[in-house]
């Protein structure tokens, strides 16, 4: 059974730092997409960040280019988010998703509807 699970959440001040790890397991985690996404309370879940592990470029949302970065270690099926200069407006549960396909991934790299596994989440709470 697929499985994703995140931590490394927590809370910090603006202008931080924090690292968010993805573990995975009980699928082919060597060729499939892995994003990250977040929902505020009372909005949306976005997709802020994804890559296919298979190799390809990181794709990134406006909000988070530059700030964040997602990387991949494929002895450990782990995925991270190393998130820096945080802010205020960052502050929201934060997920990680698989998914099967290369074309989904490299289309539609942070749309819901590329993952089919989700974690839990893990939250990211910002003050000022």
């Amino acid at each position: 059974q697929a499985q994703v699970q995140e931590s490394g959440g927590g809370s910090v001040q603006a202008g931080g730092s924090l690292r968010l790890s993805c573990a995975a397991s009980g699928y082919a985690y060597s060729s499939h997409c892995m994003g990250w996404f977040r929902q505020a309370s009372g909005k949306e879940r976005e997709g802020i960040a994804a890559i296919y592990t298979a190799g390809g470029r990181a794709e990134y949302a406006d909000s988070v280019k530059g700030r964040f970065s997602i990387s991949q270690d494929n002895a450990k099926n782990t995925v991270y988010l190393q998130m820096i200069s945080l802010k205020p407006e960052d502050t929201a549960m934060y997920y990680c998703a698989a998914g099967p396909g290369e074309y989904g991934c490299r289309s539609f790299p942070l749309r819901k509807e590329t993952y089919i596994t989700w974690g839990q989440g893990t939250q990211v709470t910002v003050s000022v």
